[in-house]
């Protein structure tokens, strides 16, 4: 036997609860500096999204095509109602020409606490993660579009066609996140390649991940120059979504469902002059 392997037991035992104060150490002092999310309970991603804000300039729209690669389908696949879109702007008029508005609606996937289309795949392609991230196993999907049939939001797309885009464009396609192939569903997934990208910064430079890396994380919050879209964890009391969720103006869509949305919009304010 090799002696530096007959290491007397007192001094393994002694060896191994040096090693367990200094992780009990390195955690605590991480924890010191973590979000809520962080310390105690798991992430819960959410977005809160301020109607008040929002001025239809569908930048939020655009940017996440870009960001996710999601196919452009054309006037004929448009003309077939086969367009897809992870993030879309949805229009409400009210009254009639000349007393008219419009309400401009966002609308990405709004990742449900119980989605209803979990419960419907029959190979498991679509699973809620630890975070709360309704996500898709894309090579998994047998296409048969039950998903798509029980969303409520209608926020599922099936790929009719093979994706592809014109010569000029393909240098754009983001290499970060994989393109779908035809015959499969797709949706929005809250740019999860970016939190992954955060997490990994926040681990390099050896601290906690904290609300200000997640903000304005996804693409379309990125890129919305009203910042009418905020995300981060709703299991953190101190993070901006967690505050404006508690704002009188909060609402969920079609909340009798139970489908219990973490996409949360804020009503517009009545304002008096």
């Amino acid at each position: 036997m090799n002696a530096d392997s007959a290491e007397p037991s007192g001094r393994r035992k002694f060896l191994a609860t040096v090693a367990g104060a200094a992780a009990a150490a390195s955690l605590g002092a991480a924890d010191a500096g973590a979000t809520g999310g962080e310390r105690g309970s798991k992430r819960k991603w959410g977005m809160v999204i301020d109607l008040d804000k929002c001025t239809g300039c569908q930048g939020c729209v655009v940017a996440c095509r870009a960001e996710n690669n999601v196919p452009m389908g054309g006037q004929t696949e448009s003309e077939l109602d086969r367009a897809i879109y992870w993030m879309d702007m949805m229009t409400i008029a009210e009254g009639h020409y000349p007393e008219l508005r419009v309400q401009f609606v966002p609308m990405p996937c709004n990742h449900c606490e119980n989605p209803p289309c979990i419960k419907v795949c029959p190979v498991g392609a679509t699973h809620i993660s630890e975070e709360g991230i309704v996500a898709q196993i894309f090579t998994r999907c047998i296409g048969c579009r039950y998903c798509t049939t029980a969303c409520p939001y209608t926020r599922r797309y099936f790929n009719w066609a093979t994706p592809a885009w014109p010569e000029e464009l393909k240098k754009t396609i983001n290499p970060d996140v994989s393109v779908r192939s035809k015959g499969v569903v797709e949706k929005c997934t809250f740019c999860h390649q970016r939190i992954r990208a955060a997490k990994e910064k926040a681990r390099a430079e050896d601290r906690p991940l904290t609300d200000a890396d997640v903000c304005r994380l996804p693409a379309c919050a990125a890129s919305c120059p009203a910042d009418a879209i905020a995300f981060g964890d709703l299991n953190d009391p101190e993070s901006e979504v967690s505050r404006l969720a508690r704002s009188p103006r909060a609402l969920r869509l079609q909340e009798e469902l139970g489908t219990h949305p973490k996409v949360i919009y804020l009503r517009e304010a009545k304002w008096r002059e």
